[in-house]
Formats: structure tokens, sequence, C-alpha cells
């Protein structure tokens, strides 16, 4: 696949800034150049796309790899429940999982983060304090994003206010098929603003874009607008992550950071439910991106059953067997 447009072409007239973001001064000023921007970079090849992760999903990954692929993919999560029935109880319990996840094992890391409704997030801080987890909320009227932006804006500094290190907001998809780019990536940077120190995953809920040039184009604009990650989906709307739509968005990461200076992260989210699916993520962002992205600073996993999946694949490694469904929480 074709690396991104040169954003000189667009942009030659426009004053000279110090922003990293300089080359694109000229693209966010109108409705018309964000859509004439995002419409000139390069088509994606849907059959090429879908060819290349049966590649690289088939590679073996064995012994000391995949004793180092499940340890890294652990570190990675961001340990999640996102249910109207959650209960402070329910979050304490997640939270002590995320710090010790496997209790017989001390060996075993940590996860990344615990990402909770934004109502929570000051019970999550509490109990993740002495720690270097993270404490992830959703907001922007997450899973629909179907609010004013007011509203929008004032559940993101409630969120930010009980504790949360990183905000997980959703686009207005309505806005961005409608052709309305301007407005979200207003929208974004409102949100960015509004986090203060709190770094934002922006939602592209790739499942509601439909096609691969689509999640392009949404992964650009989030970035354009200052989002310190792009997010496949809420885990609330099917397709959810798929390693095609992951192809796509570790690509436009790869390649925004070649014309900007500046690191963008990735997280996949919904239906990555097993050691097999995150290690074939986990080469695909080696084969892609590179091997800047294989930190959980910069690529995480948004799941609740997978931690489990990998739990028990360590004991098989560690042990020689599988261990039964006791050996883990449900969650």
């Amino acid at each position: 696949m074709t690396s991104v447009l040169d954003p000189g072409a667009l942009s030659a007239q426009a004053p000279p800034r110090p922003e990293p973001l300089a080359p694109f001064a000229d693209v966010t000023r109108s409705d018309a150049a964000v859509r004439a921007f995002l419409h000139g970079l390069p088509g994606v090849d849907q059959v090429g796309a879908e060819a290349r992760v049966a590649v690289l999903g088939s590679r073996s990954i064995k012994t000391t790899a995949k004793a180092w692929a499940i340890d890294t993919a652990i570190s990675m999560v961001d340990l999640t429940t996102l249910e109207g029935a959650d209960t402070p109880g329910k979050v304490r319990s997640l939270a002590a999982k995320a710090r010790r996840p496997d209790p017989g094992d001390p060996t075993t890391p940590p996860v990344a983060a615990v990402c909770v409704y934004g109502d929570l997030a000051s019970v999550a801080k509490q109990a993740l304090e002495g720690t270097a987890i993270k404490v992830a909320a959703v907001a922007t009227a997450f899973p629909s994003g179907r609010a004013s932006r007011a509203v929008k804006l004032a559940d993101v500094r409630d969120a930010v206010a009980g504790g949360a290190d990183e905000i997980d907001m959703v686009i207005d998809r309505g806005a961005f098929l409608a052709g309305r780019h301007l407005d979200v990536y207003d929208e974004i940077v409102a949100v960015k603003e509004a986090c203060g120190d709190a770094h934002l995953k922006v939602i592209l809920e790739t499942g509601e874009l439909v096609t691969l040039d689509a999640v392009r184009r949404a992964s650009w604009l989030a970035m354009l607008a200052g989002g310190d990650f792009i997010k496949t989906s809420t885990g609330k709307v099917s397709p959810a992550a798929t390693l095609p739509v992951c192809l796509v968005m570790m690509e436009a990461v790869r390649d925004f950071r070649a014309v900007t200076g500046r690191q963008v992260g990735v997280k996949p989210a919904g239906g990555i439910r097993t050691t097999k699916d995150a290690v074939k993520h986990l080469v695909l962002v080696n084969e892609v991106a590179g091997p800047d992205w294989l930190s959980p600073d910069w690529f995480r996993f948004g799941a609740s059953s997978l931690l489990n999946d990998l739990l028990l694949q360590r004991q098989k490694l560690r042990t020689g067997h599988y261990s039964g469904p006791d050996h883990v929480t449900i969650d």
C-alpha cells in the first residue's frame, strides 16, 4: 500500500509555524479543505489488506517468542468494564486483578489500565493508588456520542476531576459520514483541551464507518486534531476490531509520524478474546509500523476476557499443562 500524500502540496502558502503539524496549517481552515485533504489520501486496497493480514496471521510464534508476546500483551491490556450494572465493588475487584493478574505468580506483569465509566473513575483511582496502572474513562456520551458538545465536554471534565489519566472519547459518526469533517475535528480539539493533562484516545467506531477508506480518513482526522491514540471501537457495535482495520490504522500512525514527527498510539477494542488474536495483532504492529509501537505507551488492547486467556496460556508455558477455568476470575 502506498504512503500518504505529501501535505506540502496542499499547504504551500501556509505561514510558517513552529508546531510539528505546520505542514497542515491550511488543511483545517475550512470544511472544503479538510474534505479535499482526506479524500486526497491514497485509497485502500481492501483485497490487498485482507491478503496481507492473512499472511501475517499465519506466522508461527513459539517458545521464548510466545512467552514474550504473552507478557507484552498482558502489559498492553486496558482491563475494561462498561456495563450499566457496574458497581464500585466490581471496579475495585477489577483493579485488584489489574494489579496482580495471576495471584499465584508474582512474575506476571500488571495491565496497562483499567477502563470504566467516568462516574467510577474516582473508585478506580483510589483502588490503583501506588501503581503505574492508568485509569481510563469513557466519555462524550459513550457509546453513541449523541449529545450536545457542552454535555460531552462536561462529561470529560467530570471524568478528569474524578482522577482519569486517559479519556476514551467517541467521534460523531453521523457528522463524519455526512461529510461534516470540520465539525468532528473541532470537537476532538475541544475534548483534547478539556482533557488537560489526561491523554486522549479517539474512538472511530470503525464498524459504523463501513469502508477501510473511511477508516483511514477518520484516523488522519483524529490525529490532526491532537488525539494521542486512535481506537477502533466502543465494543458495542459489530464488527469491532478486525485485522484489516488495525492494518490501516497502523499504516496511518506510521505515515503520520513520518510527516509530522509526532507518534500516535493505536488501541483495537472489541472482539479480541484469545491469545492467538493478540499475537496476530502484535505481529501486525511490528511488521507494519515497527517495534517503536510495541509498548503499552503506544499500543493497547481494549478487552476483558482476553486477559483470562493470556493467563491460561502463560500458565501452560510455565507448567506444561493447562489450568482449569477456576484458575482465572470471571469478570
